[in-house]
C-alpha cells in the first residue's frame, strides 16, 4: 500500500512525498530510514484499489519509458553519482504525473533501502514493465554497464513504438470503414429491411429463399440487438481472459496465428528481430553468450516461439551449439537466422551478426506490415462491399418478379 506524508529533511528543508511499505510502522521506520521527520503520514486513499496487487496494474507507456531510459542514461553518463540519484532528477519531471510519480517514489524508497535496481522495478507495483527490460536491468547491474544497456533499451523501445504508432496510423482508416459499416449494415437490416418486409407481406407472394433469410436475419437482430451486444464483450472478455490465465489455450491460439499467412510471418520476424536485438546488447554489456540467449528467450511473448528458443537454450547450456539446437525444434524457425547464428559461432563475432540480423528483420518486417495493410482496405471494401449487395440483391428480387408478374 502507499502513504502519503509531509515533514521535514534532515537539513530542515520541507519533505512531502509517497512512499511504498505493508503498513503503517513500516513506513515509519522507511521515514526515519531516509531522516525524515514526519508531521503527517497515512494511507494514500486515492490509490486504495494498489491493494488489489497485479489485478489494477497496467503496463508502463512505452512512449514515456524510452524517454526515461535515456534520461536516466543521461544523468549516468553525465556523471551522477548514483542511480538513486537519477531516479530523484527524473522523478522531478513527473510532478504532475500522480502515478509515475508514485511509480519513481517507490522505486527511490527501494534504493534507499539498499534494494539494486531490477529489485526495485520488480517489487513495484504502480506499472508492469516488459520481462525483457528487466532482465536486461538485472544483467547490467551485475556487469556495472547500466548506463549503456538503459541507452540501447531506450534506442529499442523508441523503435518498437515507432513500428506501433505507424501499424495504428495506418489502421485507422480500415478501422473506420469497419465501424461504420457495421452501424450501416444494422440500421439496414434493424430499419430498412422490415419496412420492405410489410410491403411484401401485403403482396402475399413466394418470397426468394435469400430474401427470407435477410428478413429472418433482420427480426432476430431487431429482437435480440442487446442480447448480441453482450455477448460479444462476454466473449471478448473470457476469450482475454482465458489467453492470459490458461498456458494451453494461449499456446493454441499462438499456435494459429503463427500458421496465418503472411501475418504469421510478421509474428515469427518481430520475434526473432526482437530476440537478436536484446542479445546483442547483452553481450556488448559483457554478458556471455550463453546467459544472454537464456535471459532473452524468457522476452519472447508468442509461447510456441518462447517454448522452442527455451529449449534450444536448454540445449546451449549443455555445450550444444544453438544453431543445432533450433534446427531439431518441433516449431522450425526462419532457416536463415539459422544459419546466420551458425556463421556467428563459427566466427565468434555473434554480437555482430545478432545486431545485423535485428536491423534486417525490423526492415523486413516493416515491409510485411506495410503489404499487409495495403491489402486490407481493399479486402475490407470488397467484404462490405459483399454484405450490403446481398441485402440490397435480397430486397430488389421479390420487387422484379412482381414487375415480370405484372
Amino acid at each position: 500500500m502507499f502513504f502519503k506524508y509531509k515533514g521535514l529533511n534532515s537539513d530542515g528543508s520541507r519533505a512531502k512525498g509517497i512512499l511504498e511499505a505493508n503498513d503503517i510502522q513500516e513506513a515509519k521506520a522507511k521515514l526515519r530510514l531516509q531522516g525524515i521527520i514526519y508531521s503527517y503520514l497515512d494511507i494514500d486513499k486515492s490509490f486504495a484499489k494498489s491493494y488489489f496487487k497485479g489485478i489494477f496494474t497496467k503496463d508502463f507507456p512505452s512512449k514515456k519509458l524510452y524517454v526515461i531510459s535515456r534520461n536516466l542514461s543521461i544523468y549516468l553518463k553525465s556523471g551522477v553519482s548514483s542511480i538513486v540519484y537519477a531516479i530523484k532528477l527524473e522523478k522531478q519531471q513527473y510532478k504532475n504525473d500522480k502515478k509515475i510519480f508514485r511509480f519513481f517514489s517507490s522505486i527511490e524508497a527501494s534504493l534507499q533501502e539498499g534494494k539494486g535496481f531490477y529489485n526495485a522495478l520488480e517489487s513495484q507495483e504502480v506499472f508492469t514493465l516488459p520481462a525483457f527490460y528487466k532482465q536486461s536491468i538485472k544483467v547490467a547491474e551485475e556487469s556495472g554497464t547500466l548506463a549503456i544497456v538503459l541507452k540501447e533499451l531506450s534506442i529499442f523501445l523508441k523503435n518498437q513504438e515507432m513500428i506501433k504508432n505507424k501499424i495504428s496510423s495506418a489502421l485507422a482508416y480500415p478501422l473506420f470503414i469497419v465501424i461504420v459499416s457495421f452501424f450501416m449494415v444494422g440500421f439496414m437490416l434493424s430499419v430498412v429491411v422490415p419496412k420492405i418486409t410489410s410491403m411484401f407481406d401485403q403482396l402475399g407472394q413466394e418470397l426468394p429463399a435469400i430474401t427470407k433469410f435477410v428478413i429472418a436475419l433482420g427480426d432476430y437482430i431487431d429482437k435480440n440487438w442487446l442480447f448480441i451486444l453482450v455477448f460479444v464483450f462476454a466473449f471478448l472478455f473470457a476469450f482475454a481472459y482465458m489467453y492470459k490465465s490458461f498456458p494451453k489455450f494461449t499456446y493454441m491460439i499462438d499456435s494459429f496465428l503463427l500458421k496465418l499467412p503472411l501475418f504469421g510471418k510478421i509474428i515469427q520476424t518481430s520475434e526473432l528481430a526482437k530476440f537478436s536485438y536484446i542479445v546483442s546488447v547483452l553481450i556488448n554489456s559483457g554478458v556471455t553468450f550463453v546467459q544472454a540467449v537464456k535471459l532473452s528467450s524468457n522476452t519472447i511473448k508468442n509461447r510456441v516461439i518462447n517454448r522452442t528458443f527455451i529449449r534450444a537454450s536448454n540445449e546451449l547450456v549443455k555445450g550444444k551449439k544453438l544453431s543445432n539446437s533450433l534446427s531439431k525444434q518441433n516449431y522450425k524457425v526462419d532457416m536463415a537466422f539459422i544459419q546466420a547464428i551458425s556463421l556467428g559461432e563459427e566466427t565468434s563475432q555473434m554480437r555482430e551478426i545478432l545486431q545485423n540480423l535485428s536491423e534486417l528483420y525490423t526492415e523486413g518486417n516493416n515491409d510485411k506490415i506495410n503489404k499487409m495493410l495495403s491489402l486490407l482496405e481493399p479486402i475490407l471494401i470488397l467484404i462490405v462491399g459483399a454484405i450490403i449487395g446481398v441485402i440490397v440483391t435480397a430486397m430488389l428480387l421479390p420487387i422484379f418478379s412482381i414487375n415480370l408478374n405484372m
